[in-house]
């Protein structure tokens, strides 16, 4: 009642004013839910093979970012962080239809990442870093990846990247909020 009120008193009878108003509260409401909604009801109800684009944005909101492919398809980023320990990736065919829902943050895709892989191919990977260090001492830039280590364990998967923008190495850290006042 208190919303419905405010938006009275603030634009009067204006019919128009009243709608416009409850439409974007609905709109914040809606982009709020899908910021925080568990993974389990992210994508609930979308299929792939049938499932469109427009399906999986009214689901899951808007994506981090949508990445072009040369094949034509595009991959939408959808992380879950900061304090979140995944990153979904959504592969969108040619023909506007939901080909895959990956999660990518696990052992397997940390052990693609490779010395010399540039930071664009490192990000279109893994996704949106949950944090980002810089160490001018060491001349380096590391990205660094919360994820579920083990199903009662987060950790962080570390990405070292040169004054070049290259993968140096990688190397893993216990994540901060297992740490005494973390």
């Amino acid at each position: 009642m208190g919303l419905i009120a405010s938006v009275l008193a603030l634009f009067g009878c204006d019919q128009r004013k009243v709608d416009e108003a409850l439409n974007r509260a609905g709109q914040t409401a809606r982009s709020v839910w899908q910021s925080v909604q568990p993974d389990s009801m992210m994508f609930k109800g979308i299929e792939p093979g049938v499932s469109t684009e427009d399906d999986l944005r009214r689901q899951a909101g808007q994506p981090e970012i949508a990445w072009e492919e040369e094949s034509g398809e595009r991959r939408l980023e959808y992380p879950r962080g900061p304090e979140g320990a995944t990153t979904w990736m959504v592969t969108i065919a040619p023909d506007g239809k939901v080909r895959s829902i990956e999660q990518v943050l696990t052992a397997e895709n940390f052990q693609r990442v490779r010395a010399g892989m540039s930071e664009d191919t490192v990000r279109r990977m893994l996704g949106k870093p949950t944090r980002v260090e810089a160490f001018a001492l060491k001349r380096e830039k590391v990205w660094g990846y919360r994820w579920w280590e083990t199903s009662q364990d987060k950790a962080f998967f570390n990405v070292h990247f040169g004054d070049d923008g290259r993968v140096t190495h990688t190397s893993r850290s216990d994540d901060p909020s297992r740490m005494q006042g973390g």
